[in-house]
């Protein structure tokens, strides 16, 4: 009888795991988090073509969006950070601040936009707030200036 009990325990804990990964794993389905699931499509005339939903990308991926002359680069770090280094051309609009979405509400909501933090955090949390406000059009950094500066790709002051 005690083994019995022992095997049906264990069933159920392999069960519960089993339906705690299944669970898990779908959390995370939004299209901004899915890395590459996009690829940058430039126009004729050489411009970057807006994704239609967020799209994270890779340091070459966003290399190529950010020389776009239709792109508006913009860093959600602290002016700190922001004055530390970043991506040559870039706005500064800091996640954290508690008008950010105000700010990001004013940009062309038709727009194409590259967006980077440091690490792909903070971008992720901007990202969401952009797409709240009817702004789809964004290529997301997926390592942020860590993954930048790792690369070999300059960050100016």
């Amino acid at each position: 009888m005690q083994i019995s009990r022992l095997r049906v325990s264990c069933a159920l804990a392999g069960a519960a795991a089993l339906a705690l990964t299944l669970a898990v794993s779908g959390c995370s389905s939004d299209s901004a988090s899915d890395s590459a699931s996009e690829p940058v499509v430039q126009t004729a005339n050489g411009s970057v073509a807006p994704p239609e939903a967020p799209v994270r990308v890779g340091v070459p991926d966003f290399a190529d969006v950010i020389a776009s002359p239709n792109v508006t680069i913009v860093d959600v770090r602290t002016p700190e950070e922001f004055a530390q280094g970043h991506i040559e051309g870039a706005l500064n609009i800091p996640v954290e601040y508690a008008d950010f979405t105000d700010q990001v509400s004013q940009l062309d909501a038709d727009g194409t936009y590259a967006v980077y933090c440091r690490s792909g955090n903070r971008s992720q949390t901007a990202v969401d707030q952009m797409s709240g406000v009817g702004i789809n059009g964004i290529y997301e950094l997926e390592s942020g200036t860590n993954g930048w500066a790792a690369a070999g790709q300059p960050l100016i002051q």
